[in-house]
């Protein structure tokens, strides 16, 4: 990707200056808004490849724009990291439910700020790449009525979920969807890395390279995760199973919980509300089913 370009919006200057501030040297390119109506005038005119966003505004609020995005195709693609003084979980999920990649509260640190940025871009760049190979693969498995696939690592766990979603009528919903589910069972399934430890390796910057260490351990060789695909009258599922010992799936369905503002924790939530009709773990947690709608 080419120099970034942010949309910074804050009513106070002083925040602005600090958000300048933090992101200096960065590598961004930034654009400032001091109001939601100057906000929406900029993304209606310019392409944004993220956009920082205060919540409280006294004109047009932050959850007014990020309404206003969300039902525009074009500018739902830039993913929105909302900050708030207020840290209430029903205003955080709130957020988080219209489609927001991120919240901060305020104050934050600069190393906190930077890792969203970061994180949100890259989810860009997964979403071109998954749309990509969606367009690739389409027409592979369409006409598949039941197969039985297994896969191990990061690389194909992406390649899997573009070639499932080429089935699904809304293939890019479907397509993050099944990324967050195979993602997880690979990581928390079959390696054991735990939210926490996930958390460290963000912060760290060590994610992909701890998976890539943990699937090269003798332990881990042979393990796979399973995927069975089904054809139902105007529907698919889709079943995937890891070899793990499974967990709590239950307090990871919503977003309304203490983990809304961190940076890991919310596939499963958004999975479900995004990209699934029905979404079933089985009680050890090691097996979800989920179902969506066919395309034709």
């Amino acid at each position: 990707m080419d120099r970034a370009h942010l949309l910074v919006v804050d009513d106070e200057e002083i925040n602005r200056d600090i958000i300048v501030e933090y992101l200096d040297g960065a590598g961004y390119d930034l654009t400032l808004a001091d109001s939601g109506r100057r906000a929406l005038e900029l993304l209606g005119g310019n392409e944004f490849d993220a956009v920082i966003l205060d919540r409280m505004m006294p004109d047009i609020d932050g959850i007014e724009v990020l309404r206003r995005m969300q039902a525009d195709p074009i500018l739902a693609r830039a993913p929105v990291i909302m900050q708030t003084a207020a840290a209430g979980h029903e205003q955080v999920a709130e957020g988080l439910r219209l489609g927001a990649y991120y919240y901060l509260t305020k104050p934050y640190h600069r190393d906190a700020l930077l890792a969203v940025v970061r994180s949100a871009l890259e989810s860009v760049e997964r979403r071109r790449e998954l749309a990509q190979q969606i367009q690739e693969y389409r027409g592979i498995i369409g006409l598949v009525e039941e197969a039985r696939l297994a896969f191990r690592t990061l690389r194909q766990a992406h390649s899997m979920a573009a070639a499932v979603a080429t089935m699904a009528s809304d293939p890019s919903a479907v397509g993050l969807g099944l990324v967050e589910l195979l993602i997880n069972a690979v990581e928390h399934g079959n390696l054991g890395i735990t939210f926490h430890d996930k958390t460290r390796l963000l912060a760290a910057e060590r994610w992909e390279a701890e998976i890539e260490a943990r699937l090269a351990l003798p332990e881990n060789a042979d393990k796979r995760v399973e995927v069975h695909l089904q054809r139902l009258p105007g529907a698919v599922r889709v079943r995937i199973r890891d070899q793990g010992r499974g967990f709590d799936w239950r307090e990871y369905l919503s977003l309304d919980n203490a983990r809304a503002i961190h940076p890991n924790g919310r596939g499963i939530a958004v999975a479900r509300q995004v990209a699934f009709g029905d979404l079933q773990y089985n009680d050890k947690g090691n097996e979800v089913a989920a179902t969506f709608a066919a395309h034709g």
